[in-house]
């Protein structure tokens, strides 16, 4: 592969083809060469080293600003290269670039970089030579409609330094606007393009300038997409009558008796192979898969990695379409492996087959009682589709999930993604009535292009959470431009994710905190929220939650007070969040809630607060609680607060299918990670998504 830095010139020149203002500029070889050039640019000008192994000029002591002469020129470019040479001896110097010197203005960054996932991203932030301190950037992947140039520019934090601040004038928004669309219509353009930053974009109150391009090419390919299979996974292929386990045992220490443990509550047809047994927890043991009399809708493989490309061959021979491979010893080992994952799927592909793995933990749909997993314990049916990359974070879920009571429609372990993918299971998953949401936990994703075509199909109908883990910047290597070292994978991964509509949190209880609330309420309709409490305190605090999550507090028309005053004690503080004093009792709840369903256009999200009181029925409360969730269509979050006497309220709402949480921040956490990526339009303002209960 080789990399070149194009020349600043070059650069220029490029820029100029997409009518993208440049200064006045000539590359110079001398000092003499800089005296004559000076005079035909004319002055101030600036003078910057021109050297690909120089990264950030200003500190090698390679720029020099006002030069106001040609004696000046000239001895700028003798001090920069004298500066240079000292701090990079080592360093190739291509001569140095005279361009006229830009007035002060906005400096900002556009750059764009090639994601091995994602292909080609653009991003913009603040500028200048305090870019990478000040971190100001947002990304997003390429193409992008004019409307996502936009939103990309007022997301950023420093948004108000170009819409005029402290009796700054505004900025040019649509000039800045065009030279990022003219960027990312270049950068699509031309493939043998790698990665580029232009810094700074100087921005006036009328016009900018492009300064300082930074253009890199490459004879390395644009990612190729990968061969995972572009058929999805045809929807009875997880209707699965009966199994096959190849590697079954009778030793509690293998795999393969774990595995046939689990699936003895199959009520299905269950066929453990292995040939030196003839009974295995008291199924009949074949010795082949050929030896099955009857048909077979799935086979589970825990053998050693070596006789695995057979077996599969085998299950070929015998039509059954899905083979869930368990060993591992494949392309996670080295080369070795990696021939091995060839032969099976050249065998899959022969005869049709789908592979889920190798080197997975199998899947676990409780609703038709199949666990091919080797995991000690198996999930409650719900309503949530649970796909990750890593085995061992599904049997801590599944084990931890057991005394939240949480529920799954589906927990699938993708593997090394040799044939089925995450694709594939997010297809079937969004497409399986049983499943309300779906929680990814993502190490790498190897195809982006077909995750983010099949993801944004699923997402306006039914909610994805996504994990992304390895988000650290920590063992990175440093990068050849500015944009190279803003833009890290993990900016990458989450710009895809926010493009494909899906909601990224932090944690395994955030993930599961939003699922729920989701598979419950579906999407939320804005950020328009009323608090209803029985506690000052609580009151309060919600106050401070909204603010830090985004939760927009509605203001109370006088004709809802007037409504609220005939049902609550004089005492309540006539605002949102509402304070209900303490003596408040479930007829006031309900009475509350009543009014509230009649004024349904003035809000989107209710949090219903409880917490014990020597008056209050809080079970009385829950069943209130679910009656207003039934007769609303909005977003309705329990928030019953307490110990051992919240308890059955708590349970009653569980079992109603309304999530409650017993912690306040994380009710509005959940609630505001939710409606960071769903409840705003590209702009950012509030907005609808499909989906929601409306």
């Amino acid at each position: 592969m080789t990399r070149t830095l194009l020349s600043e010139a070059q650069g220029y020149a490029l820029l100029e083809k997409y009518g993208i203002p440049v200064p006045r500029y000539a590359i110079v070889q001398t000092a003499a060469e800089a005296e004559k050039k000076a005079e035909e640019i004319g002055f101030p000008l600036v003078a910057k080293i021109v050297s690909s192994d120089v990264i950030h000029k200003s500190d090698a002591g390679g720029v020099i600003t006002g030069i106001a002469s040609a004696e000046e020129a000239g001895e700028a470019f003798r001090s920069i290269m004298g500066n240079v040479k000292a701090a990079y001896p080592e360093a190739g110097i291509q001569g140095v670039i005279l361009e006229e010197q830009q007035k002060a203005g906005l400096e900002l960054i556009v750059g764009g970089k090639t994601d091995p996932a994602f292909g080609k991203v653009l991003s913009v932030g603040m500028g200048g030579t305090l870019v990478e301190l000040l971190r100001d950037i947002s990304l997003r992947l390429l193409p992008a409609s004019d409307e996502t140039v936009r939103a990309m520019v007022r997301s950023l934090r420093g948004y108000p330094l170009l819409a005029g601040y402290r009796g700054a004038g505004p900025k040019d928004e649509e000039a800045f606007c065009a030279i990022i669309g003219a960027l990312g219509r270049m950068f699509l353009e031309h493939a043998e393009i790698a990665e580029f930053d232009i810094n700074p974009v100087i921005l006036y109150g009328k016009g900018a300038c492009a300064v300082d391009a930074r253009i890199y090419v490459s004879d390395l390919p644009l990612p190729a997409r990968q061969d995972t299979g572009d058929v999805a996974p045809p929807g009875n292929l997880f209707r699965i009558g009966s199994v096959a386990v190849v590697g079954a045992s009778q030793n509690p220490d293998k795999v393969g008796y774990a595995i046939c443990r689990n699936m003895l509550a199959f009520p299905g047809a269950l066929y453990p192979v292995n040939p030196g047994s003839a009974d295995i927890l008291g199924k009949t043991a074949y010795p082949s898969l050929s030896a099955i009399p009857d048909r077979v809708d799935a086979v589970v493989i825990a053998i050693p990695a070596a006789g695995v490309p057979a077996i599969v061959e085998e299950a070929g021979k015998k039509k059954i379409p899905l083979a869930v491979i368990v060993s591992s010893g494949f392309r996670e080992i080295g080369p070795a492996g990696k021939v091995l994952e060839d032969q099976v799927l050249a065998a899959a592909r022969k005869y049709g087959i789908r592979v889920m793995g190798p080197n997975c933990l199998g899947f676990m749909l409780p609703a038709q009682g199949i666990n091919t997993t080797f995991d000690p314990v198996s999930p409650r049916a719900g309503s949530i589709a649970f796909v990750s990359q890593s085995g061992a974070i599904i049997t801590t879920i599944v084990d931890w999930s057991l005394p939240e009571e949480i529920g799954f429609s589906a927990v699938i372990s993708v593997g090394n993604q040799l044939d089925l993918t995450f694709e594939d299971f997010v297809a079937w998953t969004g497409s399986d009535p049983a499943t309300n949401a779906i929680i990814l936990y993502v190490e790498e994703i190897r195809d982006g292009r077909r995750f983010l075509d099949v993801v944004s199909r699923i997402t306006p109908t039914k909610p994805v959470i996504v994990i992304k883990s390895g988000s650290s910047e920590i063992g990175q290597k440093a990068a050849s431009s500015h944009t190279g070292s803003l833009a890290g994978s993990a900016g990458v991964y989450l710009a895809a994710f926010r493009e494909a509509g899906m909601i990224p949190v932090r944690s395994i209880r955030e993930a599961f905190q939003a699922a729920e609330l989701l598979a419950s309420e579906g999407y939320p309709s804005g950020t328009r929220a009323v608090v209803i409490s029985n506690a000052g305190g609580f009151a309060v605090l919600s106050s401070d939650y909204a603010e830090r999550f985004g939760i927009d507090l509605v203001h109370f028309p006088d004709e809802l007070v007037r409504e609220l005053d005939a049902v609550l004690p004089p005492a309540w503080n006539r605002a949102n969040p509402m304070d209900m004093v303490g003596d408040s009792h479930p007829e006031q709840y309900a009475k509350t809630f009543d009014i509230l369903i009649r004024h349904q256009d003035l809000w989107d999200i209710a949090f219903v607060i409880a917490v014990p009181t020597a008056i209050s029925n809080p079970i009385r409360v829950a069943n209130e609680l679910i009656r207003f969730s039934t007769h609303t269509k909005k977003m309705i979050v329990g928030c019953m607060i307490g110990g051992d006497s919240m308890k059955t309220p708590q349970r009653i709402l569980r079992e109603s299918k309304i999530p409650n949480f017993p912690d306040l921040e994380d009710a509005f956490r959940a609630v505001g990670n939710i409606c960071r990526y769903t409840c705003r339009s590209a702009d950012g303002h509030p907005g609808c998504r499909k989906g929601s209960r409306d």
